[in-house]
């Protein structure tokens, strides 16, 4: 066996160096700023490691702490040379986007829409839940989407069939008839007068360390973190008018 080269040890020794020096961007990007201004992250109801194994601890806490953080930092920004902008909840905002000045509708859009939808994902999880619904959302369920075996389905095969980033959500009127409505990118229900009653987000930030490429997996995997009280308790207030995001 050939010995190797000066050269050749110089050369797998500059490699090691260099892999060994690569930034770990995704374990490193600092977190945003701490948000300051009238829009703020809220408190979830559990810690990051609460809803293993279906959801790693990393993936909750960098989700949390980093883009959605990232949207609200952004609005505080948007608002700080824009009354109206503070003035406003951010499901008033991004109702009526029309209202918003041009120079600032994409990013009250994009991060006005991401804040309303993450508010919604950490309310609609938690941990020892999953299972069935029950009550009026059950009787809903089979009434407007066919029953829950086949809500399920479709549920998965809408997230799977957002291209690229997304959601899929379910909308409810005040009548409380129920429809699935997949979105794009941070596009909320809200901006085309629906309101949300859960939804589940299908961007790779939200399943890629754990899952990789198998988005199917992670979608059949989020009814095991369901929080159907919670839902029902939405429901209501929907009803009732009184659901904001």
């Amino acid at each position: 066996m050939l010995a190797p080269s000066r050269r050749s040890l110089l050369i797998l020794g500059a490699g090691a160096a260099f892999v060994a020096s690569a930034p770990k961007v995704w374990a490193q990007a600092a977190a945003p700023a701490a948000p300051t201004g009238p829009f703020s992250l809220p408190k979830r109801a559990y810690e990051a490691n609460a809803l293993e194994p279906h959801i790693d601890a990393t993936t909750m806490d960098i989700h949390y702490n980093r883009h959605h953080a990232a949207y609200v930092a952004a609005l505080n920004g948007a608002a700080k040379d824009n009354g109206m902008i503070a003035k406003a909840s951010v499901g008033e905002l991004i109702a009526d986007l029309g209202q918003v000045p041009e120079s600032i509708r994409t990013v009250i859009r994009n991060n006005g829409g991401g804040h309303a939808n993450h508010t919604m994902f950490w309310e609609v999880m938690g941990p020892g839940a999953g299972g069935a619904p029950s009550g009026e959302v059950a009787a809903a369920i089979t009434r407007d989407l066919g029953g829950f075996d086949k809500f399920k389905a479709d549920f998965e095969a809408a997230g799977l069939k957002v291209f690229g980033s997304g959601w899929v959500f379910v909308t409810v009127d005040r009548a409380g008839k129920l429809a699935l409505l997949p979105q794009p990118n941070q596009d909320s229900p809200i901006m085309a007068g629906h309101k949300v009653l859960f939804g589940n987000d299908v961007w790779e930030h939200a399943y890629y360390l754990k899952y990789q490429n198998r988005r199917a997996d992670y979608l059949k995997a989020w009814w095991n973190v369901v929080n159907w009280p919670k839902i029902e308790e939405r429901y209501a207030a929907a009803k009732a008018g009184k659901l904001a995001i």
